[in-house]
């Protein structure tokens, strides 16, 4: 196991000024769901992640749970064929979502679902470049799924090149004009993960991980889709009894 990566988490998020914890909530909101000129945009161009995300029902029919599951938004992209489970702390995110009945379950932590519970599918859109214990929940997500069960993600290339630009030149010069505050502030608040850390460890958890990209490389993309399978049980297992007391 890479102890060199492991051991840079639990991260810790930068402490987030002031003035941008005033407008967070209400950014947060318009953001997710498309309610400014640019936002409405980029949920345009996020939809190749989720349709690629919903691809996957194909082959893995049966219960599905979502790790960060914000505003239910990605429940329009699927075909009800089995029980939808949902991880999300923010409750303000979906509590007046009209899909909200579409879900059995809600978690605010994926430590709260009995490992009993299985499923074919565990999936993510855009969540795992905010999430502080990363090797917890990719531990925990092997101990959940079926046998022949798939991990399957979609994230931003956090950390490449074209998707830098892509933020500064669009969201982050709306975001100055609207609330006078540098974007890239609020960027490195939320995005703790970089797309090539995130890659690296799925590949400690799962044998088998399939890359594809919303773009021409992996530099010069915008979005990252991964397949995973093939889940090392023996190593989430050893995880977490390293980190059960921690």
């Amino acid at each position: 196991m890479n102890s060199e990566l492991l051991s840079h988490f639990p991260k810790i998020r930068p402490e987030l000024p002031d003035a941008y914890q005033q407008i967070y909530a209400e950014h947060y909101q318009a953001n997710r769901s498309g309610a400014t000129p640019v936002s409405s945009i980029t949920s345009r161009l996020e939809s190749w992640m989720h349709r690629q995300v919903a691809a996957s029902q194909k082959t893995h029919q049966g219960a599905t749970l979502e790790i960060g599951a914000g505003n239910l938004n990605h429940l329009g992209y699927e075909t009800p064929n089995g029980a939808y489970d949902a991880i999300e702390p923010a409750r303000f995110l979906y509590q007046d979502s009209d899909r909200i009945k579409a879900v059995r379950k809600f978690y605010s932590d994926i430590c709260q679902i009995p490992e009993e519970s299985k499923y074919s599918r565990i999936i993510s859109i855009a969540s795992f470049e905010h999430i502080l214990d990363l090797p917890r929940v990719l531990a925990r997500s092997c101990m959940l799924l079926e046998e022949n069960g798939v991990l399957d993600f979609a994230i931003p290339s956090e950390g490449e090149l074209m998707w830098k630009l892509g933020w500064s030149l669009t969201t982050g010069i709306e975001f100055k004009r609207r609330y006078s505050l540098d974007y890239g502030v609020l960027m490195r608040y939320e995005h703790v993960n970089s797309a090539k850390e995130i890659e690296q460890l799925v590949k400690l958890f799962f044998e088998n991980v399939a890359v594809r990209f919303f773009g021409v490389s992996r530099m010069f993309s915008f979005y990252q889709h991964i397949r995973c399978t093939g889940a090392r049980l023996s190593r989430a297992r050893e995880y977490l009894d390293s980190v059960k007391n921690i």
